[in-house]
């Protein structure tokens, strides 16, 4: 099978899309409900890709248990009624998504966010009917570093996953991109923290920026790799 590239799939929050504000500005809101001072956007900002539990986690230390999760039920509530206020591609990553389309190339999303808010995200921002893929973390059972979300994109995509490229913001999504096949690159624009080392992934590239897509894909467009 050929590995020549002939699509690009996507994590949502912090590859795809900059949520980080829309779920800070749930949390603080949170933290006042319960009488907590706000946490700083940095401070919260790298622990968005791990989801509501890790910033309930993050704001509550102190809380376990059953508390902890009435926490973040609330949280989401609070996130989904303000889902997209301030959500938006990260910067370069329109005429990235251009320039595929352009080529022929289906685009998707593979993202353990759950669908109740993956899809009107990405319908508020009008990227659904761009999408040959979106699959969700309750799409399937199994999420993400799991490679059945991957392999379920790819059938939906209609290609195989040796044709399917992966970027992804955590060595969760490394991970599945490599288990189900496919190449996979590191979005270092990402919610990625100073204890992380994302060369240790085993990804296929790191990407400093979207558009550095295309000179990677120009190096790895060669006869070797494609036949490896």
């Amino acid at each position: 099978m050929s590995r020549e590239l002939r699509g690009v799939l996507f994590d949502l929050d912090g590859t795809l899309l900059d949520t980080a504000p829309d779920m800070h500005a749930a949390l603080t809101v949170l933290l006042a409900e319960n009488d907590r001072p706000p946490l700083p956007f940095e401070a919260v900002r790298n622990h968005v890709s791990h989801g509501s539990q890790a910033l309930v986690q993050l704001g509550f230390p102190d809380v376990e248990g059953a508390r902890r999760e009435t926490l973040k039920q609330r949280y989401l509530e609070i996130y989904a009624r303000d889902l997209c206020i301030d959500t938006a591609l990260f910067p370069g990553l329109g005429p990235v998504l251009d320039a595929c389309e352009q080529r022929g190339w289906p685009l998707g999303v593979v993202t353990n966010k759950p669908a109740w808010l993956t899809e009107p995200l990405l319908e508020t921002l009008g990227l659904s009917p761009r999408l040959a893929a979106i699959v969700s973390g309750d799409t399937l059972p199994q999420r993400k570093p799991d490679p059945e979300p991957m392999w379920l994109a790819a059938r939906q995509t209609g290609l195989p996953p040796e044709q399917l490229c992966y970027w992804g913001d955590a060595e969760r999504d490394i991970a599945a991109g490599r288990a189900a096949g496919m190449a996979t690159l590191v979005a270092r624009w990402g919610y990625i923290d100073a204890s992380q080392n994302p060369d240790t992934w085993g990804a296929d590239g790191t990407l400093d920026r979207p558009d550095d897509f295309w000179r990677w894909h120009q190096a790895k467009a060669d006869p070797q790799w494609l036949a490896s």
